[in-house]
């Protein structure tokens, strides 16, 4: 006599893609823990990496020093002027080092006082040379410490390749 086919599966023989399957999981169940201490060590490393820049742009915030720039009367600055003086502007940037941005950006903050209108730039105290550097010809830089005070700034430069032979 013949017997019908069995609906269910004899406990040995699974579908090939079920066995792989459970393959992939039972592999995974034995490298959770250590993925879960790679990804723990990994979060505690950003977490120290962000909290470092964060004190060093608030040092770096919180030691900016301040220049008050004065124009004549006759004060017009031409195309060229402002392109160059922008340019001016830039390397306070450079010459901030290595501070993150936040901290190392050169500002321009403006208020009133009595009346009159006064125009503050305000940069990293590594660039305060730079800051008090004259960047037209009809505009005075007031700064509020001693020029004794100002470091001048370095920058690095690229060694020549046509030296070398």
């Amino acid at each position: 006599m013949k017997t019908a086919p069995s609906t269910h599966m004899s406990g040995g023989h699974l579908p090939d893609g079920v066995q792989t399957l459970l393959d992939v999981a039972h592999g995974i169940a034995v490298a959770a823990p250590y993925m879960a201490v790679v990804i723990g060590v990994g979060f505690l490393a950003a977490c120290g990496i962000a909290w470092r820049r964060a004190l060093r742009v608030r040092d770096a915030l919180a030691g900016r020093v301040r220049v008050e720039t004065v124009p004549t009367s006759t004060f017009d600055p031409g195309e060229g002027e402002v392109r160059r003086w922008s340019q001016h502007l830039g390397r306070v940037s450079y010459a901030a080092g290595d501070v993150p941005a936040r901290g190392r950006a050169a500002r321009l903050r403006y208020s009133a006082e009595h009346g009159r209108m006064r125009c503050y730039l305000e940069g990293p105290a590594y660039a305060q040379a730079v800051l008090t550097m004259p960047g037209f010809a009809e505009v005075e830089i007031r700064s509020g410490g001693s020029r004794s005070e100002v470091r001048p700034v370095r920058f690095s430069v690229p060694t020549s390749r046509r030296g070398r032979s």
